[in-house]
């Protein structure tokens, strides 16, 4: 138990220290003009209160991730903790972080425009069809994740379930953000973490051994599947995750004053690795071994877990409460998933979305795809989403390096992160099946050349002094 909380405590004191740190680095500037007034339009943009973004920026960027992440990622064992603690506080939050800070900076661009900005037009134009393939991949699964809780709660047709999320998603994708969003996702919020928290209180009141193997050094897999990487395109939301890089701009067009960013962009993704950090003490707690654990995800998948450990946990009615507030963690990312797709296309065809009828012209055909690919056996294109998710998380990250130094400030905070994510990405697609299936060794070869080769082609762009002449350039034209 102590390991947990000192887990817990590490997160939160992460959020102090070296989330104040960045944003430090970062300079915030509370006398800019912030998107939500200088671009307001009752739609997308608008103030909203900081109490508010933050629910709301904790439900866009959560989906099924930080649950069925952890959940997978504790069949590794006590080395999730790990990464959930070390990655949300240097890798996931400053990834969220800047994904948002940086939105500001630049009107509330969604993340192709900001990717083009730093990293150049062909790398905008990749970004476009990546955001808006892997954003569709992610509603049309957010609709069948909950609907299939949803049928096994109830026992009610899926196809009933589905429609009606779908029916959902059209409204809050088109509707302004404050009309579904803005009221809704605090209550949502609330009965989230509620529920999760008095999971914990329930596992750790009701005589379970937790946490009872911490020997992080040894892979406990049952299927003896690498550690890394693995674990590190597994976990994903609840330490680092791409998507929410897709999310972080809706938020960024509604934040009053930039100060508020630490608490909005930061703080939720500590929030999210306490939500993860608890489902991984529960996978790795609740089970008397990992293939136990596995066991069960085998049979049912994650939402079979989540199942289980409610209803044992909490009784019939708490259970039913604590499995509702997972359901909403998908259904309140694929709305707005949705919702960045209508605006990153918009963006692209420079389509004004203050007319209901200019976003009717773009959610339309945009739902009608989705729906065309829900009826689709998709399963072989789904399985790259763990590498195109990272893979984005690493591409921002590059961003905001290249921000950062063309700014003449300290790019390290972001340079170290994008560069292990690179091996990450780089070392699993050489080693997957669905990649070049090679040898594990020759991956790691693979993957960790790949990222020295990155910093040095970023140091020889961009570092090794240029940062001092561009800040000292800087000054002189002020």
């Amino acid at each position: 138990m102590a390991v947990f909380f000192a887990c817990l405590f590490a997160l939160i004191a992460g959020y102090f220290t070296y989330g104040k740190i960045v944003d430090r680095i970062m300079g915030p500037d509370e006398n800019r003009v912030t998107p939500a007034y200088e671009k307001q339009d009752g739609v997308d943009y608008m103030p909203l209160p900081k109490w508010k973004l933050i629910f709301i920026q904790v439900l866009d960027i959560a989906g099924i991730g930080p649950i069925f992440g952890p959940i997978l990622g504790a069949l590794y064992g006590p080395v999730a903790l790990v990464w959930i603690v070390v990655g949300c506080i240097f890798a996931g939050a400053v990834h969220d972080y800047f994904s948002g800070m940086l939105s500001v900076r630049n009107g509330g661009a969604s993340v192709p425009e900001i990717v083009g900005e730093y990293m150049g037009m062909p790398a905008r134009q990749v970004m476009r069809v990546f955001s808006v393939v892997l954003l569709l991949l992610v509603g049309v699964v957010f609709v069948l994740a909950p609907a299939k809780l949803l049928h096994g709660l109830t026992g009610m047709n899926t196809g009933i379930f589905v429609a009606c999320i779908f029916g959902y998603y059209f409204l809050a994708t088109i509707l302004p953000i404050d009309k579904i969003i803005g009221r809704l996702y605090p209550a949502m919020g609330l009965l989230l973490l509620v529920m999760t928290f008095s999971l914990c209180v329930a596992l750790f009141m009701g005589g379970y051994d937790i946490l009872p193997n911490l020997d992080i050094a040894t892979n406990v897999h049952p299927a003896s599947k690498p550690v890394w990487p693995l674990l590190f395109i597994t976990l994903s939301c609840g330490a680092i995750s791409g998507f929410h890089s897709t999310q972080s701009p809706l938020m960024a067009r509604c934040v009053k004053n930039e100060r508020e960013g630490r608490s909005v962009f930061y703080g939720a993704m500590i929030i999210e690795g306490i939500i993860g950090l608890i489902w991984a003490t529960i996978g790795m707690s609740f089970y008397n071994s990992p293939e136990a654990l596995s066991a069960v995800i085998a049979a049912g998948s994650p939402s079979a877990v989540v199942n289980e450990v409610s209803n044992t946990l909490l009784g019939p009615v708490g259970g039913f409460l604590a499995v509702i507030a997972v359901i909403v963690l998908p259904v309140t990312s694929g709305d707005t998933a949705f919702r960045s797709t209508r605006l990153i296309l918009a963006e692209t065809f420079k389509m004004d979305q203050t007319a209901a009828s200019k976003r009717l012209l773009i959610a339309v055909p945009l739902f009608l795809v989705g729906y065309v690919i829900s009826t689709q056996n998709f399963s072989t294109i789904w399985r790259y989403f763990g590498f195109s998710n990272q893979t984005l998380a690493m591409l921002v990250l590059w961003s905001a390096a290249v921000y950062l130094v063309k700014s003449g400030k300290f790019h390290w905070i972001a340079t170290v992160p994008a560069t292990f994510m690179t091996a990450v990405c780089a070392t699993f697609i050489m080693q997957a099946e669905i990649g070049f299936g090679l040898p594990m060794e020759t991956s790691i070869m693979g993957g960790v050349a790949a990222a020295v080769i990155a910093l040095v082609a970023f140091m020889l762009k961009y570092g090794f002094g240029r940062a001092t002449r561009i800040a000292e350039a800087n000054g002189s034209a002020n």
